[in-house]
């Protein structure tokens, strides 16, 4: 039992989730790479590679507190513990995150990021064989100091624009940036990132992303694809696709796509893939490029379809019967007239098909009242009576189409079966999670409280490292889960094997590190609120983290 004067004379501390986030930061050996990078201060109390580790800890913390509040989220951490001795809260205030900022914009994002995440991927032995490309949209309010207007003129012309452009977040009343992420299919790492003036074109981007990968596909030792969606596929980059192994889905706007599915689906020659999915191989040669063009068909899809169409042709049953209402009403002076009117409502009929049409005479006569027996004839209106029913053709094609998507790849059958094509195309969702990740709202950078592009440009980038650190914790434990056949209890007490790390994190809340007055020592420190299922997870995870967490490692 404790003394008062000990328990007076204890300091604790908050670990929580922050061990695993540090520790897994130390193995990636993230904050020596970016200080051999990143020029040093003579007086500086953190260097700039201990700034942005504290940013991504920041970023993981999930306290939602933009950088100007940086300080009062490291108050209550162990930062001696998860840094090193002399490492107080103060050092990470508004000032030295902002120069750090600034020094990894002038030695370039991109690059900076790509040595990083290189590093990384060669210390975790991921697999980057299969490259998921994407772009996505951060909406940001306020003025900037470089935007559509004219903006600074002693900026950089490498500076991006913070301007309106096409809002994939539904905001187009906000200026925006847009950020390219490639990442690895092998648990969504990401490998490079770049950002973009708000108003920038995917189909631009793409085609600069394809450029710049050619020329590093060739001198990669094993086989490399890229997989993106269907803005990769466009005659401005038809030149740069003919040089790498691409994955992609075609776009609805190609005549040849549309062709292609109705003669699969009116021929009915499918092979099977699973109780989901079936697809008919198609050689062409399309842009100048030889190429497989696999037409699935989707039972999933065909359900969506099937939905979708039938509220279409209510909705346009219902404008449809309108539109023959008012026109039933009218009287025309001749014939022509009236069935030039009906073929100008038939013709935009989609689902539907004018029946039982008939054009009604009706005789004018001089004067007003009912005519006199061999009154003189003034002249003679017409009026349409018609019905609309369903063109259950065009539904059932309409259907059948909606079901069907076509995925291309120049590769051959030895190469990527049909199997394969569908999964790694799939697999594309990994790059999609990591966009979702970045918009969190309880994510840092959620409201970006700074005013220069160029430092928006590097936060970006830092938050991109987040993910970075994110993804590549979680790809290990779920490794090492897989290996142990280990599972652990989800939200609602089942046992899973493949947790989220954000919900591992959640399992933390509620570890302190306690240590006796305020000089720090590694032998003395005593962690508060381990449990059995805590120490599991950190030995899945492994490395530095069981350093922190006060766990031996077994032999």
């Amino acid at each position: 039992p404790l003394n008062f004067e000990v328990f007076m004379n204890l300091n604790i501390k908050r670990l929580d989730h922050h061990g695993i986030v540090a520790g897994v930061i130390e193995d990636l050996k993230i904050v020596s790479l970016v200080d051999q990078y990143l020029p040093q201060g003579d007086k500086q109390e953190i260097s700039p590679g201990e700034a942005v580790k504290g940013m991504i800890m920041n970023g993981l913390g999930f306290a939602n507190r933009p950088l100007s509040l940086s300080p009062q989220f490291f108050t209550n951490l162990p930062l001696e513990h998860l840094f090193r001795e002399g490492v107080k809260a103060e050092h990470f205030n508004r000032h030295k995150l902002g120069r750090t900022l600034d020094q990894c914009f002038d030695f370039g994002c991109e690059s900076l990021f790509s040595l990083v995440s290189k590093q990384a991927c060669e210390i975790e032995q991921v697999d980057k064989t299969f490259n998921s490309l994407d772009t996505t949209s951060h909406s940001l309010t306020g003025e900037y100091a470089f935007d559509e207007e004219g903006g600074d003129e002693d900026s950089d012309e490498h500076i991006i624009k913070i301007t309106h452009g096409y809002s994939k977040a539904q905001r187009p009343d906000l200026k925006q940036v847009v950020q390219e992420i490639i990442v690895s299919q092998d648990g969504g790492v990401p490998l490079a990132c770049k950002n973009w003036d708000g108003n920038s074109a995917d189909t631009a981007i793409f085609k600069a992303r394809s450029k710049a990968l050619v020329s590093k596909f060739k001198k990669s030792a094993g086989p490399k694809y890229l997989v993106a969606d269907s803005k990769l596929y466009h005659q401005a980059n038809a030149e740069f696709l003919s040089q790498v192994k691409f994955l992609t889905l075609i776009p609805s706007t190609i005549t040849l796509e549309k062709s292609l599915i109705t003669a699969a689906i009116a021929e009915q020659s499918w092979q099977r893939i699973d109780d989901n999915y079936r697809y008919r191989v198609n050689d062409v040669e399309h842009m100048d490029i030889k190429q497989r063009w696999l037409v699935i068909y989707s039972n999933a899809a065909n359900h969506r379809a099937t939905k979708t169409i039938t509220r279409q042709v209510e909705r346009a049953k219902e404008s449809t019967e309108k539109a023959l209402f008012h026109l039933q009403a009218q009287r025309f002076a001749c014939k022509t007239d009236a069935e030039r009117s009906l073929d100008k409502i038939s013709k935009k009929l989609k689902y539907h098909q004018v029946s039982d049409t008939q054009y009604i005479e009706h005789k004018v006569y001089h004067g007003k009242g009912r005519p006199k027996k061999g009154a003189e004839v003034k002249c003679i209106e017409w009026q349409v009576s018609t019905e609309i029913e369903e063109n259950q053709t065009a539904i059932t094609q309409a259907v059948e189409q909606k079901s069907c998507f076509i995925l291309a790849t120049n590769t051959n059958e030895q190469e990527l079966s049909a199997e394969d094509v569908l999964k790694h195309y799939k697999a594309q969702s990994s790059v999609e999670r990591g966009f979702r990740f970045l918009k969190d709202p309880l994510f840092f950078v959620s409201s970006l409280f700074i005013k220069k592009p160029s430092r928006i440009d590097a936060l970006l980038m830092v938050m991109t490292l987040s993910l970075l650190v994110y993804s590549i914790a979680q790809r290990r434990m779920r490794a090492n889960m897989e290996k142990a056949e280990a599972t652990i209890p989800n939200q609602i007490n089942q046992e899973i094997s493949n947790p989220t790390l954000r919900w591992v994190f959640q399992c933390f809340d509620g570890i302190n590190l306690v240590q006796q007055g305020d000089k720090y020592s590694y032998d003395t420190l005593h962690l508060d609120g381990l449990s059995d299922l805590r120490r599991k997870i950190i030995k899945l995870i492994g490395g530095q983290a069981m350093h922190l967490y006060k766990i031996k490692k077994v032999a």
